[in-house]
Parts: C-alpha cells; sequence; structure tokens
C-alpha cells in the first residue's frame, strides 16, 4: 500500500490555474524534493494534502485512506499528516514542554507524563533537551524550527511535509535544522519536502520533482534531474544556478590548479575580478587551514570544495566537505596569541570576506558553508 496516491489533482485560485491533473504515488520511507520557481504550485500542492487549499478536483489518499472522499474523516484522517512550515507557528505564552505536548494529550488520549517522555526524546535527538522550559522569543529561528519539527512528531505522522523549512531562517541557521532533516531521512520517515536549497536536496531525496507549467514538469533522480534532466525548462532551472567542485586528496595538492579552476569559473560566468580573488582567497584560506588542523602529517585526505554562483542574486556560496576529526576553522582565531599573527590569520581574513557561515558535523563528516559577502 503506498503511503500517499493522488490522482488527477487540479487546484485555481479564480482564473489562475495553479495545478492540473496532478498525479502521484509515494512510497512509505521515500523522501520527496519538490524543486522550482516561486509561484510554481509546490508549497500548493502540499497545502492540497491536508486540505488546507480545498481541490477543485482530484483525490488524494493518505495511507489508503482518501481525504476528499464526500463521507471522509478529514480531522482523523489529516491527523496522520505532520506539517512544517516556513513559520514556526509555536505558541508564545507555552514553553517549549507544553508547546509539545498539547496536541498529543487533547487529541491522542496521550498522558502528559507520556507526552513529557516522548518529548523529552524527540528534544534531545534534536539537542534542545536543555530547552525544555524555554519560551520562544528566547530562542532562535533555528531552534524554533526544530521544535517545530519535534511538535510535528509528537503526531507520531505516517507522513511528514515540510513547505520550505529554512526559507525564514537567517542563513547561519540553516545547517541546524537540515541536519535534523536529513536524521529523519535517515530514521526512513516518509517526508516531502518544499526547498531552494538545492544541494540538500541532491543529498537527501530519493526522488526530486521539478514544478512547473501547473504541475510536475519532471521527475528523477537527484542525479537525473540536477545531472542530466532532459526537460527545456528544467535545464534551464538547474542551470540558473553555477557550480565548480574541486577534490583535494592530499596535503601537498596543487593550488594553482584549483585557483585556475576557479578563474575559468569566474570567466564563464562573468564573475568580476575582485569577486573572481576573493573566492580564490576564501578557498586557499579555508582549505589550508582545514589541511592544518584536521589532518595529521600520514593521515588520508578527503576533502571537497563546490562553488555555487546564483545568477538571480549573484551570490557566491562555497561549500567545503571534509572526512575526519572535527574541526572547525574558523570557531576561533586557532589559537593564535600574537595581535599581529592574528590579523593575518585564515580566520581573520576570512571574517573580512565572509557574510554569512554555518558549521555542521555529522558521522565523521564535517561541513562548512560560507556565502562571500556582495561589497567590501
Amino acid at each position: 500500500m503506498s503511503m500517499l496516491e493522488v490522482k488527477c489533482l487540479c487546484k485555481s485560485f479564480g482564473e489562475l490555474a495553479v495545478l492540473e491533473n496532478v498525479n502521484l504515488t509515494v512510497e512509505e520511507g521515500e523522501c520527496i524534493a519538490l524543486i522550482g520557481s516561486s509561484g510554481c504550485g509546490k508549497s500548493t500542492f502540499l497545502r492540497s494534502l491536508e486540505l488546507l487549499e480545498v481541490p477543485d478536483k482530484g483525490s488524494i489518499a493518505i495511507a489508503g485512506q482518501e481525504i476528499t472522499a464526500p463521507q471522509a474523516e478529514v480531522d482523523l484522517i489529516r491527523r496522520q499528516m505532520g506539517m512544517v512550515y516556513q513559520n514556526f507557528f509555536l505558541f508564545s505564552h507555552l514553553n517549549v514542554m507544553d508547546n509539545l505536548c498539547l496536541a498529543p494529550v487533547k487529541l491522542l488520549g496521550m498522558s502528559r507524563e507520556e507526552a513529557e517522555a516522548k518529548a523529552k526524546g524527540l528534544l534531545a535527538q534534536v539537542g534542545l533537551l536543555a530547552k525544555a522550559e524555554a519560551y520562544p522569543e528566547v530562542l532562535s529561528g533555528g531552534q524554533q524550527q526544530r521544535i517545530a519539527i519535534c511538535r510535528s512528531l509528537m503526531m507520531e505522522p505516517k507522513l511528514l511535509l515540510f513547505d520550505e523549512p529554512t526559507s525564514a531562517l537567517d542563513p547561519t541557521m540553516v545547517g541546524e535544522v537540515l541536519a535534523v532533516i536529513r536524521m529523519l531521512a535517515r530514521q526512513g520517515l516518509t517526508m516531502l519536502i518544499v526547498t531552494h536549497e538545492m544541494n540538500f536536496a541532491r543529498e537527501v531525496a530519493d526522488r526530486v520533482l521539478f514544478f512547473a507549467e501547473q504541475g510536475i514538469y519532471e521527475e528523477g533522480t537527484p542525479e537525473e534531474i540536477f545531472e542530466h534532466p532532459q526537460k527545456p525548462k528544467t535545464i534551464a532551472f538547474i542551470q540558473r544556478q553555477k557550480s565548480f567542485r574541486y577534490e583535494v586528496r592530499e596535503r601537498t595538492f596543487d593550488l594553482m590548479e584549483m585557483q585556475g579552476g576557479i578563474m575559468t569559473f569566474g570567466e564563464k560566468y562573468g564573475l568580476s575580478s575582485k569577486d573572481d580573488l576573493r573566492l580564490q582567497l576564501c578557498c586557499e584560506e579555508t582549505v589550508c587551514a582545514v589541511l592544518e588542523g584536521c589532518y595529521g602529517k600520514d593521515e588520508p585526505v578527503l576533502l571537497d570544495v563546490e562553488v555555487f554562483y546564483r545568477e538571480a542574486d549573484k551570490e557566491i556560496e562555497v561549500v567545503f566537505e571534509y572526512r575526519g576529526k572535527q574541526y572547525h576553522p574558523l570557531e576561533d582565531e586557532m589559537g593564535v596569541e600574537d595581535e599581529d599573527e592574528v590579523a593575518f590569520s585564515s580566520a581573520a581574513i576570512l571574517k573580512n570576506i565572509v557574510s554569512v557561515l554555518s558549521y555542521s558535523y555529522e558521522q565523521g563528516k564535517n561541513q562548512l558553508r560560507m556565502r562571500l559577502k556582495k561589497h567590501i
């Protein structure tokens, strides 16, 4: 039995047709990423599954129960789905524990003791057990979104829906939320995720759905969609985000080869000479810092550098992924005590050219994401 089955779904707002004859089957344990330009119907599709937007035509079945049937017990079927929104919608007058326990106690008949035990287990998984008595106003956006995910999980949903869960966050907080979703994917939860984080979709999803022309325009594995898209609009969308990748596999790597590749990338896509030089500096300083601090003399090196340039907003982002011990090269001034040395340390140099950064460490893999300042 499929976890989700959508047939001939249609939804219009007045004369504006947003979804036309959309069909989708999702099996238990699948993680599906929905991508596409703003306004293409991704969020409307997700909201239609819970009847937050009532479809004009078509049918939706959750675990074999049709929520669109005339006599359907909508509230009961809806409880099998959990929705995580762009904004967190936590009750501001309740602390974290009360936010988590309210629905399962009132709707599932769970005792307060059972609910609190479950809540503590979920909070521990997302690293927020110490915030159980805190109120939303004192939490960061990333922490609130992690709590919102826990709140959905408290209802033990069979299907979890994410509507751009990181779009309302400061870029420095995006990584912590994506790490939680990665954890849920590894646990085998069935999930549909609307996202603009292409690298995340490529890494986590079993299938990627590209929305255009009032529905699912093209679908496939992450490799098929991101590396070998077939249809014109998919190709145009994917190519809007340009990327360059370089692998470092030994301490004595060819620095000039990496910098030459970055220069060629910049020339190809019209980066200014100033942006190109700053990008080269960012990659050189970070790679050298990681090699020095993360790897011993005879340790094998596994470091990947990926540069992303979005033409739409002229944003340049660099992602460094490296295996080994937990090591954040910018956590401090790398132990440098002399003031003159501090001024020229990698951390100090990068702080002058990087606007936001996020760091995570999971299952032996470090990930450092940097976004370059547009102006210095």
